[in-house]
């Protein structure tokens, strides 16, 4: 069994956010019909369980296998051993969608690099310089402070 037996100490520790819930939960009704507090509050915990549900059984899962993380192919499984069978498909469509917006994410940050119009090891020397003149601005002042007769930088 996995370390998360005994439950958390504080129910917000491991919740989703409230305001988020509630505004899927608006934006999934027609117009027309609302949705009373408690009901709202009801699934929000419905969907805590859930993902604690599934958190717990792809963490065996990951146990099971002497790995330590918890990759997709656990939290497949899980919902497979625990009978959310037809989610499997949906869940795997939005695995992909979000590597695909981590590889583009990836590409942004690679034609920052390149927009700046100059190489890693230019970007590297220069960062080296900055540090190396932080370093000789603090110096100065620890010894000017010294010489005042301080002995606290910035201090008169």
């Amino acid at each position: 069994m996995s370390d998360y037996e005994g439950g958390p100490s504080n129910d917000d520790d491991l919740s989703l956010p409230r305001a988020t819930v509630y505004k899927l939960i608006a934006e999934m009704l027609p117009d027309d019909v609302t949705c009373a507090k408690d009901t709202r509050d009801l699934l929000l915990d419905c969907c805590n369980e859930f993902i604690h549900l599934i958190a717990s059984e792809s963490n065996e899962i990951c146990e099971k296998e002497a790995k330590k993380t918890i990759a997709a192919e656990h939290v497949l499984t899980a919902l497979r051993e625990l009978g959310f069978e037809k989610y499997v498909a949906e869940v795997k469509e939005a695995y992909s969608e979000h590597r695909q917006q981590q590889t583009k994410d990836r590409g942004r940050k690679t034609n920052k690099l390149k927009q700046l119009g100059m190489s890693e090891e230019e970007l590297l020397r220069e960062q080296e310089l900055l540090f190396a003149q932080a370093r000789m601005r603090f110096q100065n002042q620890t010894t000017q402070d010294q010489t005042n007769g301080s002995g606290v930088p910035g201090a008169q």
